[in-house]
């Protein structure tokens, strides 16, 4: 059976926004004499919430820049954050058709809880989200199952009836802690081992392969 609700991680799940993320970031780098990365480098970086991000990104033993770099990434991505971000090909599609099966919809994000809000409104105002959650003082982030069980408990639905779909091995984490059906999508930051790694337990290459795993069966990996 479907499930009756469906949890997304935002970042390279709904919306593919690792350019502006790294803009930001390098440009803070750079205001604090400090060396930049390349793109591909923010595919390790990102995940575990803007802390884990600062301390990824800047180069150990200059700990006492992490509050300034954070500060200064935080002002530049507020300000240039829709710039290159953009839903993924079919992301819409599948919101729609989910929702239009009546499965309830959520995002529970790493990203700090008003910029993930303010993400969600400008990209995805038309989507029927039950709850749009990002990382919030006094709840773990991810992988700690709090939040993801907050919003099944929001949404009047059991954690077993529940999807938890995501790119990275954090939102695997996540689903197999709060005891919901993961789906690793391949579109996004992480590669296919580390989803199956962390116990995904099917996979999505595409939008259609996506439905598929939530609303067709088996469940099970799509590829191996």
């Amino acid at each position: 059976m479907p499930p009756r609700a469906a949890l997304f991680d935002l970042d390279g799940t709904l919306v593919d926004s690792l350019q502006d993320i790294r803009e930001a970031m390098n440009h803070a780098l750079a205001l604090h004499g400090l060396p930049v990365h390349p793109l591909s480098d923010y595919r390790r970086f990102v995940g575990e919430g803007v802390r884990v991000l600062v301390a990824r990104a800047v180069p150990t033993g200059r700990e006492d820049v992490h509050a300034a770099v954070l500060a200064a990434y935080q002002a530049h991505y507020a300000e240039h954050h829709l710039k290159h971000t953009r839903p993924y090909p079919g992301v819409l599609g599948v919101l729609s058709r989910l929702a239009g099966e009546g499965v309830k919809l959520a995002v529970l994000s790493n990203k700090p809880d008003a910029a993930t809000r303010k993400l969600v409104a400008a990209l995805l105002p038309d989507v029927p989200f039950g709850a749009v959650y990002g990382e919030r003082t006094g709840v773990p982030r991810k992988p700690d199952p709090t939040a993801a069980l907050g919003i099944a408990t929001e949404l009047g639905v059991e954690p077993g009836d529940c999807a938890f779909i995501g790119d990275t091995a954090v939102d695997m984490d996540t689903a197999r802690a709060a005891g919901m059906y993961s789906v690793g999508v391949t579109w996004g930051f992480r590669d296919v081992e580390e989803l199956q790694a962390h116990g995904a337990r099917a996979l999505a290459h595409t939008a259609d392969e996506l439905l598929q795993a939530l609303l067709g069966a088996p469940r099970a990996a799509t590829r191996p």
